[in-house]
């Protein structure tokens, strides 16, 4: 099984990381499944400039700037197109200001991709587009690993 980790980059304070890392851990350890982590991922995509000069270039060289963040989203679009079997999206308020979570869970709906978010916002302040993307919602993520387990490791019986 691969997931697909789901949330801001751009807006968050840390890029997302904190949340991506203790859940590819939980995922990989406990249920064995693999992760696919935007933030990891941009490696393969970029070389070692474009990854240190990409973010600047957003107001000193626009088109640039596009050239190489399109680089991302077309690795980001082609695995979940062909190898990604559930969505773990992180919606919190650095979510609502990017485009790519919004762009990532219309994409999952479109494939038929589960999504299960996890959120600790007003559901009533959500999208009703992002809201009807998701296939389970959770106030945490202890919640969600919970729900895992019991939806992915095999029965003891």
């Amino acid at each position: 099984m691969k997931v697909y980790l789901s949330g801001a980059i751009e807006h968050a304070p840390d890029s997302g990381k904190e949340w991506r890392d203790d859940i590819s851990a939980f995922l990989k350890m406990e249920l064995g499944h693999d992760c696919y982590n935007p933030l990891i991922e941009e490696k393969k995509y970029l070389s070692q400039e474009e990854r240190e000069i990409f973010r600047s270039l957003k107001s000193t060289d626009l088109n640039e700037f596009k050239r190489i963040v399109r680089k991302l989203m077309r690795g980001d679009i082609k695995s979940l197109n062909k190898e990604i079997d559930y969505m773990i999206c992180f919606w919190d308020s650095y979510a609502v200001k990017g485009g790519g979570t919004y762009g990532e869970l219309t994409f999952a709906l479109y494939k038929d991709i589960p999504v299960y978010m996890v959120t600790k916002e007003e559901v009533s302040e959500i999208s009703a587009w992002v809201l009807s993307c998701t296939t389970n919602i959770f106030e945490s993520f202890e919640e969600l690993k919970e729900f895992l387990r019991e939806r992915y490791l095999p029965s003891n019986g």
